[in-house]
């Protein structure tokens, strides 16, 4: 049986490569009947004009385990870095996720019980950049 984990952070800054591709992620992981699923729970009903909060997907119907919601820290006022937020961020979050559990960094037997909330700054210019590819990839 695995331990409990009832919250335990991270974060990161992602930055060097081409302009306009640095990111921020901070998260929090724990038991879904804990801090962290209240958050998930009240985060998912308090939605804010320009700070949706979307749950990571591989794909159009496939919620990644542990359950993971993105929130964004940038307001969001264009469709083109929506696009971005809510393809290109969604897939690669639901796929380290999916890479933890794989990798067994995540318990797998856990998966169910855990919950992540991930929220991320990705630089306002990437929706200006016409060099940068946006184009989301299936994780299948």
């Amino acid at each position: 049986m695995s331990e409990r984990i009832v919250m335990r952070t991270g974060e990161c800054l992602v930055a060097g490569g081409p302009p306009f591709t640095a990111a921020e992620p901070e998260v929090v992981i724990g038991e879904l009947d804990g801090p962290v699923g209240t958050a998930i729970a009240t985060l998912t009903g308090a939605q804010a004009a320009g700070h949706s909060k979307v749950f990571a997907i591989l794909d159009t119907d496939i919620q990644v385990r542990p359950v993971t919601l993105m929130v964004s820290k940038v307001t969001v006022k264009s469709t083109a870095y929506t696009n971005i937020l809510m393809g290109t961020v969604q897939a690669a979050i639901a796929n380290g996720v999916l890479d933890a559990v794989r990798a067994g960094d995540i318990p797998k037997e856990k998966a169910n019980d855990l919950g992540i909330v991930c929220s991320v700054w990705l630089n306002p210019g990437a929706a200006t950049d016409k060099n940068l590819d946006h184009k989301a990839q299936s994780a299948l």
